[in-house]
């Protein structure tokens, strides 16, 4: 397979930019498979992710291309991150007891949809445990009650760091991590609300939805960010509903949402498809 890498960017808006960056891979020996830009008129900010083959590069690592793109970057303004080849990213799978998210994404790696390496899965119960072994996956059971939760983040981050975890997914993961975790992970955590945001926020949406009446039921995934299920959106999707639809088959629909908003998001995430800015993202397709 050829080796490629991908640049993603954003700065403020101005002319010149795309041929700028262009020049500079072109100056360096770069072949420029895909490019896609988008320009947010109302931020006046400029996004853009490209990809270029590295056969004849002459910027052999991430940190030559660093030391060499650097100073244009500064002086241009760039926000920006380089990703060289299809490196395996460490990813960590936390989970509690609805499983259909797991072992979607859990199939999904094992048949190579989604490039990573998942290094282990997390739970506050036992239920997933199962699934850990028959994908010979290590599985850590950690029970956590609010007087223990602070020694039990503790212990999580302690495996994270020990597995150099550099994703986290939140797989119908039902407890509210602190700010303190987060923060140590900014960016870096995935999570899926079986609910259309900003709609029906917090635990039981799809009650609140069947009490209301909604005629349409959705699924987010999201950045995580301090304030509960109000991070970055990077998917969402929706199924019709009638009043037919009793709470168990409006649960059943959601499902089926919840699994493919999260699978969506893992990969463009590991594929570095999307570009926040703020609390808003851009999804390169």
């Amino acid at each position: 397979m050829e080796k490629k890498a991908v640049l993603l960017l954003h700065c403020a808006d101005r002319k010149g930019l795309v041929a700028m960056i262009a020049d500079f891979l072109l100056l360096h020996g770069g072949s420029i498979l895909d490019a896609d830009q988008h320009r947010d008129a109302a931020l006046g900010r400029f996004f853009m992710r490209i990809e270029w083959s590295l056969a004849d590069f002459d910027l052999e690592n991430e940190e030559q291309f660093h030391q060499t793109f650097a100073p244009l970057a500064e002086q241009a303004g760039f926000s920006w991150d380089v990703t060289y080849g299809r490196r395996k990213v460490p990813v960590a799978l936390m989970v509690s007891r609805y499983q259909h998210c797991l072992v979607d994404l859990l199939y999904r790696h094992q048949i190579g949809e989604l490039n990573c390496e998942i290094a282990l899965i997390v739970s506050n119960h036992e239920d997933a445990r199962p699934f850990a072994e028959f994908y010979h996956i290590p599985f850590h059971h950690l029970p956590m009650t609010p007087a223990t939760k602070a020694a039990v983040e503790q212990q999580q981050i302690e495996l994270m760091e020990s597995n150099h975890i550099e994703l986290v997914v939140l797989a119908r993961y039902m407890q509210v991590l602190s700010p303190e975790f987060v923060a140590r992970y900014q960016g870096k955590i995935i999570n899926v609300h079986h609910s259309f945001l900003p709609a029906f926020v917090g635990a039981k949406p799809y009650h609140a939805a069947y009490r209301r009446g909604v005629k349409l039921i959705g699924a987010t995934s999201h950045y995580v960010t301090e304030t509960l299920d109000e991070g970055p959106i990077i998917e969402q999707d929706v199924a019709r509903i009638s009043h037919r639809d009793e709470l168990e088959t409006l649960i059943e629909k959601g499902r089926d949402l919840e699994r493919i908003v999260l699978s969506h998001a893992v990969r463009w995430h590991l594929e570095h498809r999307i570009s926040c800015f703020g609390n808003k993202t851009v999804v390169f397709d």
